[in-house]
């Protein structure tokens, strides 16, 4: 069997898994940049690709530790508790520790040292992610609009209304803070975790977002720089 190689790494402002999204797309805000390594590095790799809006990025969930893996997993859209088959999730906790993205190309810039650099808008990945292929995504076979969407779609509408003092929100800097407000709607607690007095952090482009949850309410209670 062919080795599976790692032919480049993807850049972003996430240092830590908290906080990131649990599927791509959901934020286009979130942008990303792709390095090749060293021996994919020509531009005759990514010929033509300009073509395309948009792209599948198949990944490595690099910081998952478990050894092993098991026939079910307990989703965390699912409060953490209700299990459901491993091949029924996108449970980074599998037998391959693969990920599956589909992003957005913004543009391709041919860096003279770096070779051909992909710029990616809607990530869910952490920085420093390998990348062990890249294909394009085609609208008339991967796009379809009747097909259902499992137990996934019951808690597709599930957000959190945000509260962001304006006095801490002027401490980001204006391009982020849209993008910032849209990470925290998203819910980024531990699924299990549901305590009213509990501190959380977002580390994101440089800063550390603390808040507290009561009910549907996100409160942003600090912002330090990291």
């Amino acid at each position: 069997m062919t080795e599976l190689k790692i032919i480049a790494d993807i850049q972003t402002d996430f240092p830590e898994k908290f906080g990131i999204p649990r599927q791509s797309g959901l934020i286009e805000g979130l942008r990303g940049k792709i390095v090749f390594r060293s021996a994919y590095r020509t531009a005759e790799a990514v010929r033509g690709i300009e073509g395309f809006s948009h792209l599948w990025l198949l990944w490595g969930f690099s910081k998952v530790t478990r050894k092993g893996w098991s026939a079910t997993v307990a989703p965390p859209r699912l409060g953490g508790k209700k299990k459901m088959g491993v091949f029924a999730t996108r449970s980074p906790y599998r037998p391959n520790p693969i990920g599956l993205s589909s992003v957005k190309l913004e543009h391709v810039e041919i860096d003279p040292v770096l070779g051909p650099v992909l710029y990616v808008s809607g990530i869910d990945m952490l920085d420093g992610t390998p990348i062990y292929d890249i294909k394009p995504y085609l609208p008339y076979a991967d796009s379809h609009p009747d097909a259902r969407g499992g137990f996934g779609s019951e808690v597709l509408e599930h957000r959190l209304s945000v509260v962001f003092p304006p006095e801490l929100l002027q401490l980001l800097p204006e391009s982020e803070r849209d993008t910032v407000i849209s990470i925290l709607e998203e819910d980024p607690r531990t699924a299990y975790i549901h305590d009213d007095t509990r501190e959380w952090g977002v580390s994101y482009a440089g800063y550390n977002i603390l808040f507290y949850v009561k009910g549907d309410v996100l409160t942003v209670c600090g912002v330090e720089t990291l």
